[in-house]
């Protein structure tokens, strides 16, 4: 690929026609009601697929629609081709996010809940590149894509040479034609456009491409803005400036919500803190919280600890977070599911330090969402340009 933009290419407003219009005020927007839809959405009949590789969950849409970005857990498992076959023996099909596998160049994969059924996790502490193909062509399969399409994926941003170098070494892997076999029927694409962009810059896209809510909603296209994107593994600190990516300010830190996990896993006895189970009832709302690790005999109430752990975490992030804060930020953009999970704490500590807090909503989503906007304006501009 010759024509991707680099991690110094500003993407700016002039490349985004539809972030004209600013987003609303916190939280920046809601969920609008839809219908999910399956199979592939795309730009003037071309697919764009969007994929954040969360080490959570991948995140992957093939519209803009929040509510129909699939979650698929990012346990992957390398496998005989007999062992991913073995389980087609259901008498009706079955929830292919819970038995999602595929062949590919003669091996077997099993991804998201089967491959943690067979002893797989997260992979935390490993580099995003690892099993990105795998992961793009799981969520290709799903949405039943093939023929031409455009992948558009997110990485941390750890410095220049880094990103430049597991940027181009992920287009490398995903560009191109593809045959697999996924879930027992056979599919062929062919990915002619891969974009790479720093984990956390879809959420401000998505973001800025909502509707304006009221008048003193914060226009970041002309604002000092940080997005703070707290995933499973990672916090990305992006700096933008009048929507100017400014890579030298930004950073990507090793530090994340797995630390929060082990906090909550070391409280109880035989946890594990990569268990989705456990990352599952840490998420959900109080007074549903129970966690039973395997062999116990009974489950344990997390809203015990939970609170306490939460705060003590929250101000650990908000510390990490404003030592690198360029003074000339005015709005913070919190996102990812860590923006979410510690936003009331985060949102008074940084209101404390006189800085105003945005929570991207829904924030899961957001980079998947906005990545998703990156490639119909892409492929926009593409256009217009040959006409």
């Amino acid at each position: 690929m010759t024509d991707q933009p680099s991690a110094a290419t500003p993407m700016n407003a002039a490349a985004i026609p539809m972030n004209k219009v600013s987003a609303a005020a916190t939280p920046i927007n809601s969920i609008p009601k839809t219908t999910p839809t399956t199979g592939g959405g795309g730009y003037n009949g071309k697919a764009i697929l969007s994929v954040d590789l969360g080490r959570t969950s991948t995140k992957t849409c093939v519209s803009r629609e929040p509510n129909n970005v699939a979650f698929i857990s990012s346990n992957v498992k390398q496998m005989t081709m007999e062992q991913v076959r073995g389980g087609i023996f259901e008498a009706r099909a079955t929830d292919p996010l819970m038995d999602l596998w595929l062949e590919y160049q003669g091996k077997g994969y099993a991804v998201g809940q089967l491959a943690a059924d067979f002893g797989a996790n997260l992979g935390v502490g490993q580099s995003k590149v690892e099993d990105a193909l795998v992961k793009v062509m799981a969520c290709a399969g799903y949405f039943k894509l093939k023929d031409e399409i455009t992948v558009i994926l997110g990485l941390p941003y750890l410095g220049l040479d880094q990103f430049e170098r597991e940027k181009n070494e992920l287009i490398s892997q995903v560009s191109g034609p593809h045959v697999m076999n996924f879930r027992g029927e056979s599919i062929s694409i062919n990915v002619t456009k891969v974009w790479v962009m720093p984990e956390g810059y879809g959420s401000l896209l998505w973001c800025e491409s909502q509707p304006k809510k009221a008048p003193t909603t914060p226009d970041f296209t002309r604002l000092s803005v940080a997005i703070v994107d707290i995933g499973h593994q990672t916090t990305d600190c992006l700096m933008i400036d009048n929507f100017r990516f400014a890579r030298a300010a930004s950073k990507s830190e090793d530090f994340g919500m797995n630390k929060f996990y082990e906090l909550v896993a070391a409280e109880i006895e035989g946890a594990d803190s990569q268990s989705l189970s456990l990352i599952s009832a840490v998420n959900k709302p109080k007074g549903e919280r129970y966690y039973r690790p395997r062999g116990a005999s009974k489950p344990t109430n997390l809203d015990d600890t939970l609170p306490n752990l939460k705060e003590m975490f929250s101000r650990e992030i908000c510390s990490r977070v404003l030592a690198w804060l360029p003074e000339r930020v005015t709005d913070v953009i919190l996102t990812g599911g860590g923006g979410e999970f510690f936003w009331e704490d985060i949102q008074r500590l940084l209101k404390e330090a006189k800085i105003n807090a945005h929570l991207a909503a829904p924030s899961r989503q957001a980079n998947a969402l906005g990545q998703y906007i990156y490639g119909e304006a892409q492929l926009s501009a593409n256009r217009a340009a040959r006409a």
